[in-house]
């Protein structure tokens, strides 16, 4: 039998709310000039690392089926909007890789790829969780955390990493930063236009 005082625990509470308050963020990147973004990506990934940590003491089974709800256009959305928004500034240098002892050059991330990592594994508790069943929703919250520690949690300090960087650094109060796009002419769009553009290439 679930513990349903863990459910409902403010830690899980909070964690709750951080997690689905960060996918609306990535949906909504489009939505936000470059500075925005990254001001309130710094602010709200910190709250993110911090909520998940506090859920260590999960000392709890359980079997609930979970479903994957992100989908492959639902995860190029999230990464090709960032992608475009922060532009030429979307790349950082990867320290953690695991094939970085072993490089005799610099390994390139993406703070994008990164943060549609993280969306994924997020929306996917989201989803699950709201479904109301406790043995489903304790099934994906222990997913979620344990994924926290094997590789999102990782991908999280990454992006925060160079989400930091950019926000203190000393252009970020110029302003002509919003203006540091790639070659191609940033444009927003939404998930429906996406979706269309999809299905033109396809």
């Amino acid at each position: 039998m679930i513990d349903n005082q863990i459910l409902y625990s403010n830690n899980v509470i909070d964690f709750t709310t951080v997690a689905a308050e960060t996918c609306v963020y990535l949906e909504r990147a489009a939505e936000y000039s470059k500075q925005n973004f990254i001001s309130r990506g710094v602010k709200l990934l910190s709250l993110l690392y911090l909520k998940t940590t506090l859920l260590d003491d999960l000392n709890t089974e359980s079997e609930g089926f979970l479903e994957r709800f992100v989908t492959e256009t639902d995860y190029l959305y999230i990464k090709n909007q960032v992608e475009q928004l922060l532009g030429a500034d979307d790349s950082f240098l990867e320290v953690f890789h695991p094939d970085m002892p072993y490089s005799d050059t610099p390994i390139a991330a993406f703070i994008s790829e990164n943060l549609a990592d993280i969306y994924q594994e997020l929306k996917d508790f989201i989803e699950n969780f709201q479904i109301g069943e406790a043995e489903i929703m304790i099934s994906a919250l222990i997913a979620c955390v344990e994924a926290f520690a094997e590789h999102w949690g990782q991908k999280l300090l990454n992006a925060l990493r160079a989400l930091h960087n950019l926000r203190f650094g000393e252009n970020f109060d110029n302003e002509d930063f919003d203006k540091r796009l790639d070659s191609s002419e940033y444009r927003r769009i939404d998930r429906d236009q996406f979706l269309n553009f999809q299905t033109d290439e396809e």
